[in-house]
């Protein structure tokens, strides 16, 4: 299992310890892909090219995109030539870099061709480059990012993300709700796509709009993050005040806080900035929904996310819905007049409206981007892991008795390096690992330099071990990366000792984790997959996983006295936001029985099986149904939710709030079924009703 979550981590170092705090970056410093955070001011000028375009996934959203004002110029199709939807098609996106000038490209693929279209365009020297698609396998993810960082042309939004748009300059490369969206001067930047469409109907309703939303996305290893956007919306015109949607995982919004306080301290008249962050109420040990949703070691919680941007001077909001009425709040306290912003909007609407043809309702098409599986941690049982660690030459014994000394040592992601790297700490005491923990990243297709090798043999302080032993160290380091790669391992850990005559190491404690995407996506591992460890996942778990849907029971399942609240919701971001929010607000006695998303491609019959996971555990004494309808449809939610009560039995009291695309008429569903639910479109009127209830045990 994962490392279980403590109340606070430290930050994670990823150099020595003299180098100072500023000097960390998401992107490193030296590298040339700092270079390319221009390239992610899209507008009406931005040119925009469809990899993938004569297919039918690519073929509606282009359609609607340029129906909303994108400047489509054309498309790749391999080998292809001709028109589409009265676009040149080009055989190679070299080509199309010839022959069309693109600013950007979307790449809408599956998962397993997306990986072949990244490298094509990263060679073609496209400036932005969108990828939306879910469960890349992260090894692929890590090796365009040593192609990335070796280059200084092209950047990349994603992958696992809803992509980027320019309300502004109706430029739209990716999959969002386009109604949502209105011309404004709020800067956004998320993991979660459905918080971000939270984030921007509240700045919509509250007469803001939004400039530019950046989908960081959810996966362990972004391609643009908080920092990178916070660089754009600096110096951004149009951006008047910024918003940053973060969760568990990672150290980026750790990273977000340090630049937001030098930001701070070095600008006269700093922009406001706002955050939310997803988590609190993580499982411990699980990945919850997003791939990336996951505390490594050494990695903040949410809580510690939270308290670093919030002593950073960032205005803090639990859940996104209050958005609106906490920019203009912070935007007056900074001076800056709110009506003025208001009336720049809405004039910005206006010109938009005029320039551009009415946007067409969402199809149901659009939900092939979201992958039918929910990306997943592959865990094997202690024998199965040490018997391949054998036949990669490193034996495992029984954990000595009382050593004098112990290590700690692994190959793991470095998120903010996007890099493998080296993990490795002089202790595997818990209190002392999270504190003493190292990672050394290393380029991906190059592997761990003789250089990085000993510097993480030094943070061991095995650097003046006896020479076999630290021979051995060497050779572990080797062959665990080795294994890392061939296996596209996550996390392969192992604790060291040394032997009583201090000239041997025994290795023991393995913690092995692999990418499950790699065989869902692309077929390979599938030795592995076979010895995926069944024990450790329920009944319900395994149905749901199986129909799309990620079900993790919260807290201990003997203890039905609580008033325990069921949630069934639409994306992993969202589902954490409300499990946060339930547990915040409400009595110390109610809590949330269960982490639900329902992923992004929900229809009626994943409701109906949500409601029969959620009603099968006895804690259960009301249901609360919280949809935000991107590409998920609410009149869809709505037939899904009739159906449980008809065919599942629906005996607890159900609180319904549904927003976004089809609202009125997933409200109607409701009301013409004459059923006993209680429906809002407020976030806060239903989680009110969902606490009453709760409160009467019912």
């Amino acid at each position: 299992m994962l490392l279980q979550q403590t109340r606070t981590f430290p930050r994670l170092r990823l150099a020595s310890p003299k180098t100072p705090k500023s000097a960390f970056s998401c992107s490193l410093r030296h590298s040339g892909y700092d270079d390319t955070i221009p390239n992610l001011k899209v507008g009406a000028h931005t040119r925009v090219i469809f990899q993938g375009f004569t297919g039918k996934l690519a073929t509606a959203n282009a359609k609607e995109s340029m129906d909303w004002g994108t400047n489509v110029v054309g498309g790749v199709k391999p080998n292809g030539s001709g028109e589409h939807l009265g676009k040149p098609v080009l055989p190679s996106v070299r080509a199309a870099m010839e022959q069309l000038k693109p600013d950007a490209t979307g790449i809408y693929v599956a998962a397993h061709q997306a990986t072949a279209a990244i490298e094509e365009a990263i060679e073609a020297e496209v400036p932005l480059i969108v990828a939306v698609a879910e469960h890349i396998p992260l090894h692929d993810i890590m090796r365009i990012h040593s192609m990335l960082h070796s280059q200084s042309k092209s950047r990349l939004v994603g992958a696992n993300a809803p992509g980027i748009i320019s309300a502004i300059g109706r430029c739209r490369i990716g999959f969002q709700p386009l109604a949502t969206f209105s011309p404004g001067h709020i800067g956004i930047i998320a993991k979660s796509g459905t918080l971000s469409y939270e984030t921007v109907g509240s700045l919509t309703r509250a007469g803001l709009g939004q400039s530019l939303c950046i989908g960081m996305g959810g996966d362990v290893i972004a391609g643009t993050n908080f920092v990178d956007a916070l660089k754009i919306f600096e110096h951004d015109e149009e951006t008047e005040a910024i918003i940053l949607v973060g969760e568990l995982g990672g150290t980026n919004e750790e990273e977000a806080a340090d630049w937001i306080a030098d930001y701070r301290k070095r600008v006269k008249d700093p922009k406001p900035i706002a955050a939310a962050i997803g988590g609190f109420e993580a499982s411990p040990g699980k990945v919850m929904g997003h791939a990336g949703a996951w505390t490594g070691l050494g990695e903040g919680t949410a809580e510690s996310k939270f308290k670093a941007l919030e002593n950073a001077g960032v205005t803090m909001v639990d859940h996104p819905a209050r958005f609106g009425a906490v920019m203009k709040d912070i935007l007056s306290q900074s001076g800056r007049s709110v009506k003025k912003i208001e009336q720049s909007a809405a004039s910005a609407q206006r010109r938009s409206y005029h320039t551009s043809r009415a946007s067409r309702r969402p199809t149901a098409d659009n939900t092939i981007f979201c992958s039918f599986w929910q990306k997943r941690l592959l865990h094997l049982s202690t024998e199965h892991n040490s018997k391949l660690l054998k036949l990669y030459n490193i034996n495992v014994t029984a954990p000595p008795q009382n050593p004098p000394c112990s290590h700690y040592l692994g190959i793991s992601p470095a998120r903010a390096a996007r890099k493998p790297s080296i993990i490795a700490a002089p202790t595997t005491v818990p209190d002392q690992l999270h504190r003493r923990v190292r990672r050394f990243p290393f380029d991906y297709r190059e592997g761990p330099t003789t250089q990085v090798i000993n510097d993480a043999i030094a943070h061991l302080q095995l650097d003046a071990a006896p020479p076999k032993a630290k021979a051995q160290t060497v050779e572990l380091i080797k062959n665990l990366w080795t294994l890392y790669k061939d296996k596209e391992a996550i996390d392969a850990h192992v604790s060291l000792a040394l032997s009583s005559s201090h000239d041997r190491l025994q290795i023991y404690n393995p913690h092995l984790f692999f990418d499950d995407a790699a065989f869902k996506s692309n077929k390979r591992q599938a030795d592995l997959h076979g010895l995926r460890d069944q024990s450790s996942i329920t009944r319900r778990s395994a149905e749901a996983e199986q129909n799309g849907i990620v079900y993790i029971p919260l807290g201990a399942p003997d203890r039905p006295g609580k008033n325990l609240v069921g949630t069934l919701v639409n994306g992993a971001g969202l589902a954490m936001n409300t499990n946060d929010v339930v547990n915040k607000r409400l009595s110390p006695s109610t809590h949330c029985a269960n982490f639900l998303d329902t992923g992004g491609k929900a229809t009626a019959a994943t409701i109906k099986l949500g409601f029969r996971l959620i009603l099968a555990d006895p804690r259960v004494s009301v249901v609360f149904v919280n949809i935000f309808g991107g590409l998920t449809l609410c009149d869809m939610i709505a037939e899904g939710i009739v159906m449980a009560f008809r065919e599942v039995g629906v005996d607890k009291p159900v609180v319904v709030r549904l927003r976004g695309t089809n609202e009125e008429l997933g409200r109607k569903v409701v009301a013409d079924a004459n059923l006993p639910i209680h429906a809002y479109d407020d976030f806060e009127e239903a989680v009110k009703k969902v606490g009453e209830l709760a409160g009467r045990g019912k």
